[in-house]
């Protein structure tokens, strides 16, 4: 299911496990953020081309965190460049990286305009991820909560919206 944030903002959601996944037209660059769980490669593939995308067509891959439900359809972006926590430094300037370890170690968190995309670090409802997995911290997950009350954002765009 596509439900449009903003302009330029779609969300993807999808009927089995998967992160949500959201993609971004900005200016001549189709960036999607995570790519959900592989059982929902049919789902991603369809929502996409009902907005006129094909996967050759995205240039940028932001992944939130490494677990497989993020991370299951990189392979179908042929041409994207994929950013992780490891070359934040190469996103485009509109889009900025805040490291919020504590779900995982490699977690981070996206400031577009006014939109807050928190990957697994927080959720609708004062909900956030879990630190039991290998990986997680609650200590560090509770420093990056406080780290991203900071900031002044208008719309959450989580990693999960169920």
């Amino acid at each position: 299911m596509i439900n449009k944030i903003k302009q330029d903002v779609f969300q993807l959601n999808f009927k089995t496990f998967g992160s949500t996944v959201y993609l971004i037209k900005l200016q001549d660059q189709n960036i999607l953020i995570d790519t959900s769980s592989k059982e929902n490669e049919r789902e991603l593939i369809g929502d996409l081309i009902q907005l006129n995308l094909k996967p050759e067509k995205i240039n940028i891959i932001i992944l939130t965190h490494s677990h497989w439900d993020h991370t299951g359809n990189n392979d179908l972006f042929k041409n994207a460049k994929i950013i992780t926590n490891e070359n934040l430094n190469e996103l485009p300037k509109e889009l900025e990286p805040i490291k919020t370890p504590g779900h995982t170690q490699d977690s981070f968190c996206i400031i577009y305009e006014d939109i807050l995309f928190s990957g697994d670090t927080i959720f609708h409802e004062g909900g956030r991820g879990r630190t039991d997995l290998p990986g997680g911290n609650e200590q560090q997950i509770l420093e990056s909560i406080e780290k991203l009350k900071q900031i002044n954002y208008k719309i959450l765009c989580p990693g999960h919206i169920d």
